[in-house]
């Protein structure tokens, strides 16, 4: 199902991926919503992730270039970082507007809470932007439209993969020029944890690098060369060699991992951390100069939901809980930066991983490299 308005503004929130279960997407984790908005005739859109009884959050960025919203709040030594909403965005810079429209929502509902004694209820709002601008056209999108209609859109239901929201104009490996680059999209995945703890990912993946399947090694979308086959990107950089593209890439992958157990500021920093390897073994290269890289991790709950070590005295040593939700968060990331290619529609210009994987791959995570796919 599908809403659409005038100028080709759409949202949808029940569009299934072929690589997943309902029950596989961050929508899985209890105390969020979950909401796409994106203008199809401008290929950019907003995903927004709302938090009906706020929600407590870090992040980690690792790339160079990243265009982030409201993180300070989040960081390791600020005494705050509560939340009602997360976003991605496209519309590099112009897309941090998004905020504002998501805010009208979220206190339309009312939501928001009282800070000092103050009549006036604040919103904390922190999001992400990828980089999906036109090269031959003004942008004129209204970014707040579609992060109000994202935040309308949110609910429980199945998070809707590929080129939805912020993953509407998402390309990936773009290093040969955006000509040669495949479409990207957003992905989602979901699993139980130890005790009684769910933990679900949401990605946008527009980056710079060629997607892989760890498990197998296989390049499922990137840098196309113009005789078959895919560019390999992470030898290219390690050789120096000079970009072919007019200018130099630009990209990014974002992230948004949600847990219902009750993490620590310092502990949802570590899952951060951990995530940042799902990247690196799904996305080759990751973490360069022109990509903005960032993960946000989010805890929904101020309570334990159960003991992942039961009748064992808690936790074996500090930080174990950390290290158990990071080893998991991090194949749930890859999972879902695979979903979110092999879900992705294909363009008159940027062809799909469904127009050239056949037969289809295992969506798996894993960990061995092979070079096969990929000419030097």
């Amino acid at each position: 199902m599908e809403k659409r308005g005038r100028s080709g503004v759409r949202t949808r929130a029940r569009s299934r991926s072929p690589t997943r279960s309902a029950s596989r997407s961050l929508t899985a984790v209890p105390g969020l919503l979950v909401g796409h908005s994106q203008d199809d005739a401008r290929t950019t859109g907003v995903t927004a992730v709302l938090f009906p009884r706020s929600a407590r959050g870090a992040v980690e960025i690792r790339g160079g270039a990243p265009g982030t919203y409201h993180t300070d709040g989040l960081g390791p030594t600020s005494c705050f970082g509560v939340l009602s909403a997360l976003f991605l965005s496209g519309g590099s810079l112009f897309g941090m507007d998004a905020a504002q429209g998501i805010r009208r929502r979220v206190l339309e509902q009312g939501g928001g809470f009282p800070v000092f004694g103050s009549y006036d209820r604040l919103v904390g709002i922190s999001g992400a932007v990828l980089f999906d601008l036109p090269r031959h056209r003004r942008l004129s999108e209204d970014y707040s439209r579609l992060g109000y209609r994202a935040a309308k859109a949110a609910d429980r239901r199945e998070v809707a993969s590929g080129s939805e929201g912020a993953g509407t104009g998402a390309v990936v490996g773009k290093f040969l020029g955006r000509d040669r680059a495949m479409k990207g999209g957003v992905g989602s995945s979901a699993r139980r944890l130890p005790g009684k703890g769910t933990l679900g990912a949401l990605v946008a993946v527009n980056a710079v690098g060629n997607v892989v399947d760890p498990s197998t090694g296989r390049v499922l979308a990137g840098a196309r060369l113009p005789h078959g086959g895919f560019a390999d990107t992470d030898d290219m950089f390690r050789s120096l060699r000079r970009f072919p593209a007019a200018s130099p890439p630009r990209g990014t992958t974002l992230a948004i991992v949600a847990t219902d157990l009750a993490l620590s500021r310092r502990d949802m920093l570590r899952v951060a951390q951990a995530c940042h390897d799902g990247f690196a073994r799904a996305v080759v290269p990751s973490h360069s100069a022109t990509d903005g890289d960032t993960v946000f991790v989010v805890s929904t709950s101020p309570e334990q939901k159960g003991d992942p070590w039961p009748g064992k005295g808690g936790e074996p040593y500090a930080g174990a809980l950390a290290d158990l939700v990071g080893a998991h968060a991090s194949q749930v990331v890859v999972e879902a930066i695979l979903d979110a290619v092999l879900s992705a529609r294909s363009t008159p210009m940027h062809p799909s991983a469904s127009d050239l994987l056949s037969p289809p791959v295992n969506a798996g995570g894993g960990e061995d490299r092979k070079a096969g796919s990929v000419v030097g």
